[in-house]
């Protein structure tokens, strides 16, 4: 009984690790983009966001360092040239109404969306928030960083908008 009990267990715990629990994407793995409907409303298709840089931020209106982080994003929107690299920031609020009143109360000029089972299954598992992944117009993950990240860290991403 407890070789079957054991077979089973193992078996529950490799579904679970094969799916939902997907291992976390790295810099040098390739992802497929896929579109997103953003806080506002608006439809983005994935070959919108296709051969640009993507600087993907996962964060939540309740947690502080995405605040500064999502500050710090605010003022590099405008070093960067939008037909060359877009910020995409994907909330893990648990409702969308928390994410979109965040958004629309700091006036969050890029692009907002809620986190998507597909996004999550791009992504894999995260280690917390903020993280922030760069990806290649080519769809190679080119950085990854988690926690709040300084301010000459983020700034030194204006390289992938010129």
């Amino acid at each position: 009984m407890n070789i079957f009990r054991s077979c089973c267990l193992s078996l529950v715990l490799f579904f679970l690790s094969s799916t939902q629990f997907a291992s976390a994407v790295e810099v040098g793995q390739t992802i497929r983009v896929s579109g997103l409907t953003s806080l506002s409303g608006q439809t983005i298709a994935a070959e919108q966001l296709a051969g640009k840089y993507l600087i993907i931020q996962v964060w939540a209106s309740w947690c502080p360092y995405c605040h500064k982080q999502n500050l710090n994003l605010q003022k590099l929107v405008p070093q960067l040239s939008p037909d060359k690299a877009v910020i995409v920031a994907l909330s893990v609020d648990r409702d969308e109404f928390s994410a979109q009143n965040y958004a629309e109360q700091h006036a969050l000029p890029f692009l907002t969306a809620m986190m998507t089972p597909e996004w999550s299954a791009t992504l894999g598992k995260r280690r917390g928030i903020p993280e922030l992944y760069v990806v290649n117009p080519q769809g190679k993950v080119v950085r990854k960083d988690f926690g709040l990240m300084v301010d000459a860290d983020l700034f030194e991403l204006k390289k992938y908008g010129k």
